[in-house]
């Protein structure tokens, strides 16, 4: 049987202004940045189910017994604000169930989760990710810093492996370079696979029966650089990481 994922976030849409003398104008642009992680687990054995950022309020199982068919639900650069302000929540003052409180009781019996670091994960570009303020907080292997979380490396970094494990067998070193990550705090207990610098670069833990892990970079750009995408061993990694957390369901 295929390990069902369910994947949420890296989609966008830019809206740009142009001021051409007294005229202006403006333009959009919609994009995913999600392709490349979810080719790669498709190519290892899993089955994707894509959930884009617009998509959430209407798409994202509403129940933990529609959750149940998931073996890791994977959260990238998507916020917290897109799960818990609904519409109805938001504009009639419905009282709904907590998503996020349903990803937190699922993985307690046993399911798989991930988030991937990017602008609008863990606490984010200015604090808007949100996440310390959440359930999610509770289930991750890291602490979140309040506020910006990002370390931006322009000049390119490096994680180091720091421990053997399942999830790097047969991933070789050196990793291909990061444009940044966020800097979070391992949790006591937990297990720092890559290490960039004195922060946790990925990071593994438990949540009740579950397991979790916090990736602190992208999977795609722009901190995910084309030679990270581009890697040999980028499938290989993302497989297996997502084959171990999904065994805690047995």
């Amino acid at each position: 049987m295929p390990t069902e994922v369910l994947f949420v976030g890296e989609s966008w849409t830019t809206i740009g202004f142009h001021l051409k003398g007294f005229g202006i104008y403006t333009s959009g642009e919609y994009d995913e940045g999600g392709t490349p992680l979810i080719e790669a687990l498709e190519a290892h054995g899993c089955r994707v189910t894509y959930l884009r950022n617009h998509e959430v309020d209407k798409r994202f199982p509403r129940s933990r017994s529609e959750l149940a068919r998931y073996d890791v639900v994977v959260l990238s650069d998507v916020g917290a604000d897109t799960f818990l302000l609904r519409p109805e929540t938001l504009k009639q003052s419905k009282i709904l169930g907590n998503p996020l409180q349903d990803i937190a009781d699922h993985v307690a019996e046993g399911a798989g989760f991930l988030m991937v670091g990017g602008y609008l994960s863990f606490s984010g570009f200015g604090g808007n990710a949100c996440y310390p303020n959440t359930v999610i907080a509770d289930i991750l292997p890291v602490e979140m810093l309040r506020g910006d979380d990002r370390i931006e490396r322009p000049e390119g970094l490096s994680p180091v492996r720091l421990v053997d494990h399942d999830a790097l067998a047969g991933v070789p070193e050196p990793w291909p370079p990061f444009l940044g990550y966020q800097r979070l705090v391992a949790r006591p207990g937990s297990e720092v696979l890559l290490g960039a610098g004195d922060d946790p670069f990925l990071t593994l833990g438990r949540h009740g029966k579950g397991r979790v892990a916090a990736f602190a970079s992208d999977c795609s750009p722009h901190w995910g650089t084309p030679e990270f995408v581009g890697w040999a061993h980028y499938g290989r990694f993302w497989g297996q990481l997502t084959a171990w957390l999904a065994a805690g369901r047995g």
